[in-house]
């Protein structure tokens, strides 16, 4: 598996890594190729950068220890790292990992197939079918929340096509659940879980923001908010099941945080690829695209925090995603599921490339560096 980031040239970039020698991690900047370990007492911890009112500008002036070239970083960045060696982390520490759901037309078709299906592959074709001839591109076209959006509904209640789904996608109201724990994700080169239950899953290469407690978006990353379709399918009130598991979600490599060079009409515009590769030999291949999404990600931000609901230490909130991908794997008419082994690459020219190999989520290595670990470690590195 290629170890390249394939990071822009330009671009002010925030990674977290671990060091065998501290015994815990590090906020690194990048320069000249060198990650330099800028962890202080002031800037102990993600969430504190995030607070500053320019940390892009504290990071580029910050002065650091050099720790190694990121190449040799990434190299060491796998599913069984040389544990002498530094390796990356998820770039994220104390927030809250949110994400957002049904927030593009394609996306939105697929969970209420998924839900009329029970769950069941084999069923996905046939109702596909009638979704598409009764609903047509009309989703597309309709803002969330407007007059028209209304109207849809009732004429979708009146063919008993209205579903939940298309509740949050098309309604008011977005889907904003908790994918996992803080600490919990994975950086890349690890591997990403899936539950030993689920038998149609698939990768979801998203856009996550990096937001600070007031609610303002300092940076952007790509992450895999890993589906299980099954699982999800046979009831809504699964989804905790399907989402939150050991391994299931993936962010990184780094954040880019906003600058003169990159910040939110960048966004978006991201384009992001993602790439299946099985030991099977079978590929598969998908694009999203940013300027497709039903919601700005600003209005997500808004329906995620405010006065309702505040996130004292931030939060990283997935943005959702246009793939949803149903070309035959195996079966014909079942679709796209993974196998175990998988090579999951999603890219974007802005952001780099998150890569993850796909293993049950019992395989992973166990989550046990959780917060009280991280303020431990760093009161015996006297940096609180």
């Amino acid at each position: 598996m290629s170890t390249s980031l394939s990071l822009p040239n330009d671009g002010t970039f925030l990674f977290r890594v671990w060091r065998p020698d501290v015994s815990g991690p590090s906020i690194c900047a990048l320069k000249d190729g060198v990650l330099h370990d800028v962890t202080c007492k002031a800037v102990s911890t993600v969430h504190d950068l995030l607070e500053l009112e320019n940390p892009a500008a504290w990071l580029t002036s910050a002065e650091g220890e050099p720790i190694g070239r990121l190449d040799q970083i990434a190299l060491n960045s796998r599913e069984t790292p040389d544990t002498s060696q530094p390796w990356l982390l998820a770039p994220a520490d104390l927030q809250a990992i949110k994400a957002c759901g049904v927030t593009f037309a394609s996306s939105m078709l697929e969970r209420v197939i998924e839900e009329r299906a029970k769950g069941d592959p084999k069923k996905a074709d046939q109702i596909r079918e009638r979704c598409t001839a009764i609903m047509g591109e009309s989703l597309k076209s309709v803002e969330p929340g407007s007059e028209k959006a209304a109207q849809l509904k009732d004429a979708l209640v009146a063919e008993d096509m209205w579903s939940q789904y298309l509740e949050v996608g098309i309604g008011p109201d977005a889907e904003v659940f908790t994918k996992s724990q803080p600490m919990s994700a994975v950086g890349s080169g690890a591997a990403v879980g899936l539950h030993p239950a689920s038998r149609w899953n698939n990768p979801e290469p998203e856009v996550v923001l990096a937001v600070s407690s007031s609610g303002q978006v300092k940076g952007a990353m790509l992450g895999n908010d890993v589906n299980l379709r099954d699982i999800e399918g046979r009831s809504a009130l699964l989804l905790g099941k399907a989402k939150d598991n050991n391994a299931s979600t993936s962010i990184g490599p780094a954040v880019r945080l906003f600058d003169d060079t990159f910040g939110m009409d960048d966004v978006r515009r991201l384009e992001l690829d993602l790439k299946v590769t099985g030991e099977d030999g079978f590929t598969l291949s998908g694009h999203s695209t940013m300027t497709e999404i039903s919601r700005d990600p600003l209005d997500l931000v808004a329906q995620a925090c405010g006065r309702h609901h505040q996130y004292p230490d931030g939060f990283f909130l997935f943005l959702g995603t246009l793939f949803a991908p149903t070309e035959d794997r195996d079966t014909p008419g079942e679709g796209f599921t993974h196998k175990l082994g998988d090579i999951v690459e999603i890219s974007c020219p802005q952001l780099g490339t998150l890569r993850n190999t796909v293993r049950l989520s019992t395989h992973c290595p166990e989550w046990r560096f959780g917060n009280r670990a991280l303020m431990a470690n760093l009161s015996s590195r006297k940096l609180i």
